[in-house]
């Protein structure tokens, strides 16, 4: 059955985009109105005449482009920041220096702020910082000194565009992290829904087998404690932290996206992953899994050598400790580690034995479980006290190195192919 997805899009920037558009028209407007008003005092009145009508055919060929943020592309924006500088740069040439002088305002007026501020939008806070400074220059250059008057309107651009570039910026984040807390809303209902049908139908099947058969005896009690065992399975299969969901919400013209079903790259090994889903099918009805109720981020490589070790632990557990033996599976996040603790309730191991058994060519920990966690840059330490059972704690380090040779097969099938070939110990 093809996967379903469900995607929402939302944005909080493209008003933004849709106020810019409205702004680029009203100042040009305004700066055609402050020279047919004073068009008497411009020495050169054909200069400005020919500087505005390109300015108009600009603006309003251009207000698709500044419609959202795919149209407003680098090039656009250094094309249409030239514009606003040679505007800029032009009045000298246009009007007569006394007004210059006295602080008159330049061909472009406050249309320049729109350029400045598209760059804002786009970029952030560094983008608004480098067009206010080239604007800033050019003032200063215009006017042939500078002034508190250019100082003034130099600084009130530049402020206002970072403040609103950094607006931006936090607007984003904040559109990331609500996109985030709906996918995870959206999983969660799908799991409670899935659950409720399972429970209602499978896991009661399940029980009843299980204590029939325990009534029963003889074939019957295998056929339990088998159903007993998938009973549990899926019941931890079901429990919360176990549906994989997406780690991303993209930034694309429409706004973020949030996507109820995204499962990473299985190709990648250096891309994190949640370990709990890798670790959670070792649970029987003779293994506890515990663990966080947060996802345990891990790099995909080593979070399934990790989970590896796991059943090669266990099944020393099984065969060294009998099938009845009980274990537990406890997972910690610790702030730049993850580590993995099984212990089991058996006779433990003599001193001296696993020396023995290295000696004997049987290298079930020496390869299964510490080679595993050498490899990828974490550490593996058994302790066993002799009737008190055994406990291996499994230690790896969030940056853990993924990019060695360590492909093996038996870490790509899964836990149950791990467990069902680890080595001897």
């Amino acid at each position: 059955m093809a996967k379903r997805e469900k995607v929402m899009r939302m944005s909080v920037e493209q008003p933004l985009w849709r106020a810019l558009t409205g702004y680029r028209v009203l100042t040009l407007f305004y700066a055609i109105g402050l020279f047919v008003t004073h068009y008497d005092k411009f020495v050169r009145p054909e200069v400005a005449i020919g500087f505005y009508a390109v300015l108009t055919v600009w603006t309003f060929a251009t207000l698709p482009r500044v419609a959202n943020a795919a149209g407003c592309t680098k090039r656009f924006l250094a094309a249409d920041l030239t514009i606003a500088l040679t505007g800029i740069l032009l009045t000298p040439v246009a009007d007569a220096h006394e007004r210059i002088v006295e602080g008159g305002p330049t061909l472009p007026s406050i249309w320049t702020a729109g350029s400045v501020l598209a760059f804002a939008i786009k970029g952030g806070w560094r983008w608004a910082a480098f067009a206010s400074a080239l604007v800033g220059v050019a003032n200063v250059v215009q006017r042939g000194a500078l002034s508190q008057d250019t100082l003034h309107n130099v600084l009130l651009v530049w402020v206002s565009s970072i403040a609103i570039g950094y607006v931006v910026e936090v607007a984003r984040a904040s559109e990331r992290t609500l996109a985030r807390a709906l996918e995870i809303e959206a999983t969660t209902r799908e799991r409670e829904r899935l659950a409720r049908d399972i429970h209602d139908g499978v896991l009661q099947v399940l029980a009843m087998v299980q204590r029939r058969g325990s009534a029963l005896g003889g074939e019957a009690a295998d056929l339990g404690r088998l159903a007993g065992e998938q009973e549990v399975a899926l019941r931890t299969l079901v429990s919360g932290g176990l549906v994989p969901v997406s780690r991303v919400s993209e930034d694309v013209t429409e706004g973020a996206v949030v996507r109820a079903v995204d499962e990473p790259d299985p190709r990648d090994d250096s891309a994190p992953c949640d370990l709990r889903p890798l670790l959670a099918p070792y649970a029987t009805a003779q293994v506890t899994f515990s663990e966080p109720g947060a996802p345990v981020p891990l790099a995909a490589g080593a979070a399934r050598e990790l989970a590896a070790a796991v059943g090669a632990a266990l099944d020393n557990v099984h065969r060294h400790a009998g099938e009845r033996a009980r274990a537990w599976i406890l997972v910690e996040d610790e702030p730049d580690a993850v580590i993995v603790t099984v212990r089991d309730d058996g006779p433990g191991i003599p001193e001296g034995r696993l020396a023995q058994a290295e000696g004997e060519g049987r290298l079930g920990v020496a390869l299964s479980i510490r080679g595993r966690l050498r490899e990828i840059g974490g550490t593996a330490e058994l302790i066993s006290v002799p009737g008190q059972g055994t406990e291996v704690e499994l230690k790896v380090p969030k940056d853990a190195d993924v990019n060695a040779d360590v492909k093996d097969p038996k870490a790509s099938k899964g836990p149950q192919g791990a467990r069902g070939k680890a080595e001897k110990a």
